[in-house]
């Protein structure tokens, strides 16, 4: 591990300490999803133990597909607590991703089976959750609990997306996980959409 990596680390676990300092048992909240045009959203709440460091824990976006399998089973493994939530497609065009992507937050953080005092949200967006929430701008490569809850959401979404892939197969959501590729548009023009298509992000579709 290079020496910078390494600090990285480090300061995403430092960054939770400070804050359990403050306030005592806090969780980690984000999701994954919001961006495709197929599928529910993903999120995530996860609650690390004191002085529990996990080697190459970063932003899901930053480790390979292999890497977060083996992290999300080990996080699984040691958290507190963990729990991850969906959002439908359907709720999705009922009240819009973004209040889509806050309801699965509030799900997951309802799932936990211990109780945080604090829950540091990723982005800038905070969900109701009947605690206090502090929002933390790219917190997924800032605080570890926040990079936890990353890994979390985005391979049980993945893992999700390749089910849709067996119940769908001409779609081929296991190649593009539901984002509008090149692929997933060719699909779309062959087959028309399937029920886990978000209607509202086809404007310029016939439904």
């Amino acid at each position: 591990m290079d020496v910078s990596h390494s600090n990285d680390l480090l300061e995403r676990f430092a960054f939770d300490t400070a804050e359990r300092s403050e306030h005592g048992i806090i969780c980690g909240i984000d999701e994954a999803g919001r961006g495709p045009l197929a599928g529910d959203v993903y999120a995530a709440a996860v609650v690390l133990p004191e002085g529990l460091v996990i080697e190459d824990l970063n932003d899901s976006k930053k480790l390979s597909e292999k890497k977060r399998e083996l992290l999300y089973d080990e996080i699984i493994t040691k958290a507190d607590a963990y729990c991850i939530a969906t959002a439908s497609a359907a709720e999705i065009d009922e009240i819009n991703i973004l209040n889509a992507a806050l309801l699965a937050m509030r799900r997951a953080f309802d799932g936990l089976s211990v109780r945080s005092a604090l829950a540091l949200v990723d982005g800038n967006k905070a969900p109701e959750l009947g605690v206090p929430v502090k929002t933390v701008v790219k917190g997924d490569s800032l605080s570890a609990s926040i990079a936890a809850a990353s890994i979390l959401a985005k391979v049980a979404r993945d893992r999700y997306m390749k089910d849709l892939d067996i119940k769908y197969p001409e779609y081929m959501f296991a190649k593009h996980k539901g984002y509008g590729t090149k692929l997933h548009y060719e699909m779309i023009a062959q087959h028309g959409l399937c029920p886990e298509h978000r209607r509202s992000f086809f404007k310029r579709h016939t439904v």
